[in-house]
C-alpha cells in the first residue's frame, strides 16, 4: 500500500520535474522507474524515496545549458546522472559521506529558499501559457507576468487550483494524494472542453539499456556532476535523518551514498537523468507503513508497468503539472529558518542570504551558488574563531598568561602580539607559565607561533613552562617545543 501509495504520486511529479529539466517527460517517468529499483538494493533508510526532485531537476537544467547547443540533449543528461552515480559511489566506497557536511545548514537553507523561488518562477510561462525568453527561470517568470494581457487565463485557473488543491490537502491530511487529485481534475477538465495545452503523445514501453551516449561531453560535465552528487545528498541526509531518529534506528550516510549512486547510474543507463530523495513521498511511504527499503523498489515497478500504457497521460493538461511543480516549490520555501538566523547570529544569516541572492543572480547555473554557498560558511567559520584574548597575572617575579580562543594560522600572529604586549608590561619578569587550556584547538600554524615565543623568551633569559595543554594537541606541541621545555597536559580537558 505504501508502494502503491507512492506511484501514483510521482508518476505527475516526475514528468513535471523533467520539464524543470528541459527534458523529455518521458525521461522523468524512466528515472522515477529504474532508479528506485537500484537504489533499493543497498539504501540505508528504509522510507526514502528515491527518484526525480524539484531541486536536482533544477541542478541538472544548470550544467545542461553550460554545455551549449547540443541535439541530443537526452543523451547529455544521461551522462551526466552516469557522473553523479559514480561521484555517490566512490564517496561511499570511501566512507567519505562527511563531504556532505561542507555545505553547512545556513548555505543548505539560503540555496533551498533561492531554488524554490527559481523552480516556482519557472513554472509562470507555463500556467499563464505564454512564451517568453530567458535562461533565468527568475527572468522569465518576471517576463510572463509582464505579459498580463497575453494570459490564458483558463489555464492560469486550472494552473493555481492545483496547486491550492495540493497545498490545503497535504494541511488536512498528510496523505492526501494531492498530485493524483489534480491529474485526474485536470483529465476531467479536458472531457469537459478545457482546450489549452495538454502533455501530448510519450512513447511507450519499458526503457532499454543505452550507452551510445555523447562521452565527450564528460569533462565539462564533471564539475557541475560533482556538485549534484554533494549538494543532492544533503537533500537526502536531511530526509533520512530525522526519521531514523524518530525510529531509534542507525542510518548509514556511506551505505546511502552507494545506494544513491546506484540509482543514478540507473537512471543514466536507461533514458533517465540525475535522482534524488524527496521529502514529501519519502513522508508519505512512511505514513503509509513502509517498513523495508523495498517500498521504493515495488513503487519503481509499478511506474515501470504503466509505461507501456503512457497514452493515457497524453490528454494531462500541461498548467496541471505545472501547478503541481508550483506547490512542491513552496514547500521548499522555509522562511522560518532565515528570520532565526536574523535574529540569532547576523554572521550565519550573511551566509545564508549570500547563498540565496547567488543562487537567483547565476541561474540557471545555481551549482555556482553551491561553491559561492560552501566558501562563505568557510569564511565564516574562519572569522568566527580569529577573535583571541590573552589573559595575564602576575605572581612575585613570574607573570602567567592564558590564551583563549581557537589558535591557527590566521590567531596566531594576534596572540604574538597580545603575549607581547604583556611581557613589554612586566620587564622584570623572570619566568613565564603559558596555561594553554583555554585553547580549544591548535594547529600546526598555532604551535609553531609558540615555538617563536619560547625561543624569543629563552634568547631573553627568561624560564618557560607550558602547562594544561589540550590532550588533542600535546603531541605537537611537545615536538615542536622540544625537550627543553616543560609541556603538561591538562588533567582536566572538560574544565576550563
Amino acid at each position: 500500500m505504501a508502494a502503491v501509495s507512492v506511484a501514483i504520486i510521482v508518476v505527475p511529479q516526475a514528468v513535471a520535474y523533467a520539464a524543470i529539466a528541459g527534458l523529455p517527460p518521458i525521461t522523468g517517468l524512466y528515472a522515477a522507474a529504474v532508479a528506485p529499483l537500484a537504489g533499493a538494493l543497498i539504501g540505508s533508510s528504509p522510507y526514502l524515496q528515491t527518484g526525480p526532485t524539484a531541486i536536482t531537476s533544477l541542478l541538472t537544467l544548470g550544467a545542461l545549458t553550460a554545455v551549449g547547443d547540443e541535439p541530443d540533449l537526452v543523451g547529455v543528461a544521461a551522462v551526466l546522472a552516469l557522473i553523479v552515480g559514480t561521484a555517490r559511489v566512490l564517496i561511499g566506497l570511501m566512507r567519505a559521506g562527511v563531504v556532505s557536511n561542507l555545505l553547512s545548514q545556513p548555505a543548505v537553507h539560503g540555496f533551498t529558499f533561492g531554488a524554490a523561488l527559481l523552480i516556482a518562477a519557472s513554472q509562470v510561462p507555463t500556467i499563464a501559457d505564454v512564451s517568453v525568453d530567458g535562461a533565468n527561470p527568475l527572468v522569465s517568470g518576471v517576463r510572463a507576468l509582464a505579459e498580463a494581457g497575453d494570459w490564458d487565463w483558463a489555464s492560469v485557473a486550472l494552473g493555481l487550483a492545483s496547486a491550492a488543491v495540493i497545498l490545503v490537502g497535504r494541511r488536512l491530511a498528510t496523505w492526501f494524494p494531492g498530485a493524483l487529485a489534480v491529474t485526474v481534475g485536470g483529465l476531467a477538465a479536458v472531457a469537459l472542453g478545457y482546450d489549452g495545452s495538454t502533455l501530448g503523445d510519450l512513447p511507450q514501453g519499458l526503457p532499454s539499456l543505452e550507452l551510445d551516449l555523447p562521452w565527450d561531453r564528460v569533462v565539462e560535465l564533471l564539475v557541475p556532476g560533482i556538485a549534484i552528487a554533494v549538494v543532492g545528498f544533503a537533500e537526502v541526509a536531511a530526509i533520512a535523518r530525522p526519521f531514523a531518529t524518530a525510529d531509534r534506528a542507525r542510518w548509514d550516510p556511506d551505505r546511502e551514498f552507494v545506494g544513491q549512486g546506484l540509482a543514478n547510474l540507473a537512471a543514466g543507463m536507461f533514458g533517465g537523468y540525475p535522482v534524488g530523495g524527496s521529502f514529501g513521498r519519502s513522508a508519505l511511504s512512511r505514513l503509509a507503513g513502509a517498513r523495508t527499503r523495498w517500498t521504493g523498489a515495488l513503487s519503481g515497478l509499478l511506474v515501470l508497468a504503466l509505461l507501456p500504457v503512457t497514452e493515457i497521460l497524453s490528454d494531462i493538461p500541461v498548467t496541471v503539472l505545472a501547478g503541481v511543480v508550483v506547490a512542491a516549490a513552496i514547500s521548499l520555501l522555509d522562511p522560518v529558518s532565515l528570520i532565526r538566523y536574523f535574529r540569532y547570529t547576523r554572521l550565519q544569516f550573511a551566509v545564508a542570504a549570500l547563498t540565496l541572492v547567488a543562487t537567483l543572480a547565476l541561474a540557471p547555473h545555481v551549482e555556482r551558488a553551491v561553491v559561492v554557498g560552501v566558501v562563505a560558511a568557510v569564511l565564516a567559520h574562519l572569522w568566527r574563531e580569529l577573535p583571541l584574548t590573552v589573559d595575564s597575572w602576575v605572581g612575585g617575579r613570574e607573570i602567567h598568561l592564558r590564551p583563549r580562543g581557537v589558535l591557527y594560522f590566521a590567531s596566531a600572529p594576534e596572540m604574538e602580539r597580545l603575549i607581547g604586549d604583556h611581557l613589554a608590561d612586566h620587564p622584570d619578569a623572570v619566568a613565564v607559565v603559558l596555561h594553554l587550556d583555554g585553547l580549544g584547538r591548535i594547529d600546526v600554524s598555532g604551535a609553531s607561533a609558540l615555538e617563536g615565543i619560547v625561543r624569543d623568551l629563552h634568547r631573553a633569559d627568561i624560564e618557560v613552562t607550558v602547562i594544561d595543554v589540550p590532550p588533542q594537541s600535546i603531541k605537537i606541541v611537545r615536538r615542536l617545543l622540544g625537550p627543553d621545555v616543560s609541556v603538561t597536559p591538562n588533567p582536566n580537558p572538560g574544565i576550563r
